[in-house]
Formats: C-alpha cells, structure tokens, sequence
C-alpha cells in the first residue's frame, strides 16, 4: 500500500466518530492521532505532525474554521474539513480559507479515504511532474500540450490555464473564487464568475463524452470544480 504508515489527525468532538475512523483508517495501513477539542487538535496538530489532518467544523470549545485558520498559520499539512452543515458558505469559507477539501456528514468512509488519498499524492510533490496522466487526458506542462485518449485536443490559452489548474487539483474541489483568481487574477468577481461557468461549458465540449452528463469535469454545486480521475 503506497501511503502505508501514513499519520492522519483525527479532530472531531464525537467519540464515536473518532472510532469509527480510527478503526477504518488503520485497517486501511495508517495510523491515527486524536483530538476532541479543537485546542488540542491545534495541540496535536504541532506535536504530532501529521500527513493529513480530518477535521470537523462543529466542535464545542472552538469553531473548526479558527482551527484551520491557526494551523495554516504555520503548517501546510493538508486539511480535509467535516461538517454537519450542507451550507454552500461554511463549505467555500472553508476552503478558502486553506482547507484542501470537504466532506459532508453523514459520509461514507470509502468517499473520505478517497480524499485522504489524493491530500497525500499532492503532499507527495506528484503535481511537480512535468505530464501529468489522469486517465484518458494527458497534460503535457512543459509543452502545453492536452491530449484526450492520445488524440490531440485544441485549447484557447484560457481553457489551457484553467484545465491545468484543475489537472494539476486533481480530486481537489475547486472554489469559483481559487479558479478565478489563478486564471484571471484580480478581476471582479461576480464578472469573472460568467467567464468561468462559459470556460467550463467550452472546455466539457473538449474533454467529455457528454458534456451534458459530465463525469471528469464535475460541479460541487454552490462551491466549485473538481476534476475526477480513476483513483
């Protein structure tokens, strides 16, 4: 197993949440520290060094949102957020705020395992490779070249840049507001967000069997992008 040993930091205030993870992610081949408050995950966080830490927004003593903000303060270990709230604004708060994804409760173990997995591939440094691979597309960063099932796919240089920093995301959603910003820099939001449902439209077009039915270039409704890869 590639991520075998790897250290996840659980921080969630409900016992049994605690254990149902920690018994899944050690058969799973990682091993697991625990936090109840977000004090001590903020502790655990510092003295432990996690690779990944899961952490649930809802705890008693402080709101998980100032816990990902202190910890980012000084450590870019990657953060996968849980939360109760189906609120679009809590989840995009979130990740803006330097969480590197999301997962709804109640949620299933095989979704968050997923999402571990690909914390710890761009902890890894696996982004840095010059073609990335992700299923039937092929982005060659060096040559700015895409491919799709080794056929050559025509890119506006807009729709380059934004399938790139999707590719280079991959598994990872996406705010509007992160797309916009490294595709377009400091524009007006509200503006750019048109251009970028219109880029992701075009860029379907190019990349799906049914860009109707997307299944790589996938929407987070209310939050953003995520482009899918076989794991």
């Amino acid at each position: 197993m590639k991520w075998m040993g790897a250290k996840i930091l659980i921080v969630d205030d409900e016992p049994q949440i605690r254990k149902l993870l920690r018994v899944t992610l050690e058969a799973h081949g990682y091993s697991t520290v625990e936090a109840g408050t977000g004090k001590d995950g903020i502790i655990q966080a510092s003295m432990s060094r996690p690779d990944v830490v899961v952490l649930d927004l809802g705890l008693p003593d402080i709101d998980g949102t100032q816990v990902l903000l202190q910890i980012r303060e000084w450590s870019s270990v990657p953060i996968v957020v849980l939360t109760v709230r189906d609120d679009e604004a809590i989840k995009v708060l979130a990740l803006d705020n330097g969480a590197d994804d999301y997962v709804t409760k109640p949620f299933s173990m095989r979704e968050l395992l997923a999402r571990i997995r690909v914390a710890l591939r761009h902890t890894a440094g696996t982004t840095d490779e010059p073609i990335l691979i992700l299923g039937a597309l092929t982005l060659d960063l060096a040559q700015r070249v895409v491919e799709r099932s080794g056929q050559p796919v025509k890119l506006t240089p807009i729709e380059y840049d934004l399938l790139k920093v999707l590719a280079i995301n991959a598994g990872r959603v996406m705010t509007h507001r992160q797309l916009i910003k490294e595709v377009w820099g400091d524009q007006n939001y509200e503006s750019a967000l048109h251009y970028l449902r219109v880029y992701i439209g075009h860029l379907r077009k190019k990349i799906e069997d049914d860009p109707t039915r997307p299944k790589i270039l996938v929407t987070e409704p209310g939050v953003g992008y995520r482009l899918v890869t076989p794991d």
